[in-house]
């Protein structure tokens, strides 16, 4: 048996060892990543970032210009919403986008057949968005669709019955628009948009890359026909194109949860999910 002092001498020799090893692997590392200019190891083992210096913020703005753009669009939002003038309380709610289609408000206005007209077909498009998702559901026995949107339009509600806003002003109801009868319906968001989306994600998901496309050209026409007429608000329009995203994504990961894939959900965009199985399945 060695000395003791043969043995803490050979312990510190081979822990120093590791150490510059160590050392050594995080110099070449960070050597590779930043050219010639080296970035050495401060106290507690902390390293610079890489993109903490010239060369690496033109690197990250030439690499990835998107994430770029919307920190240059936090900085620019900060600095409006801070010095914005807020809307008073007994002020009517400033939109955009009925800013932007003052026009045909006054067009649609002084025109009721017009309105009514537009109403009509709007109406065709939301029985079209339904007559869709049933199909899928009924005849190929892919209830995906069904789902999400049964997941949004809940989930409508209950935000609805949250947050009541406001009927615009200058709403222009009809008899003919959906919900037929000129009945109250919930503002925040719109159904319209998101079940739209929602069918149109499932057309692409099955290869109908024209009827998706169809129904998206449709999708926007409703988006300016919901404003002009003050049937919803902007940010009623933005978040429905949000939730559609939201709800057909989520619809998808509960039937990959079912199947047994839940381990590739997020990832998984199958054209055939076979999700009718998880829909019959104990």
């Amino acid at each position: 048996m060695p000395p003791p002092s043969l043995t803490a001498a050979g312990t510190t020799t081979t822990t120093t060892r590791r150490r510059n090893d160590r050392a050594a692997k995080v110099h070449q590392v960070l050597g590779e990543g930043a050219g010639t200019e080296e970035m050495g190891a401060v106290a507690d083992g902390w390293t610079r970032p890489e993109w903490c210096s010239a060369a690496g913020v033109a690197g990250v703005l030439r690499r990835h210009p998107a994430p770029a753009l919307f920190g240059c669009g936090l900085l620019l939002f900060m600095a409006v919403e801070y010095t914005i003038p807020m809307v008073k309380p007994d002020a009517p709610p400033l939109d955009l986008g009925f800013l932007a289609t003052a026009g045909m408000h006054a067009a649609i206005a002084a025109r009721p057949w017009l309105n009514s007209l537009l109403a009509a077909l709007n109406t065709v498009f939301v029985a079209m968005q339904a007559a869709y998702i049933l199909w899928a559901i009924l005849a190929e026995q892919r209830p995906r669709a069904a789902v999400a949107a049964l997941m949004m339009f809940t989930c409508r509600g209950v935000l609805g019955c949250a947050t009541q806003l406001p009927l615009p002003e200058e709403f222009l109801g009809s008899g003919m628009d959906f919900p037929v009868g000129n009945v109250s319906f919930f503002l925040f968001f719109s159904g319209h948009v998101a079940g739209a989306v929602i069918a149109a994600a499932d057309m692409r998901r099955e290869g109908r890359l024209a009827p998706a496309r169809l129904f998206d050209s449709l999708n926007v026409l409703q988006v300016v026909r919901l404003l002009a007429c003050r049937g919803h608000y902007t940010i009623d329009l933005a978040v429905g194109v949000g939730a559609g995203i939201l709800f057909d994504t989520l619809s998808g990961w509960y039937f990959d949860a079912k199947n047994g894939d839940s381990s590739n959900a997020p990832e998984k965009q199958c054209r055939s999910c076979q999700c009718h199985k998880a829909l019959l399945s104990h």
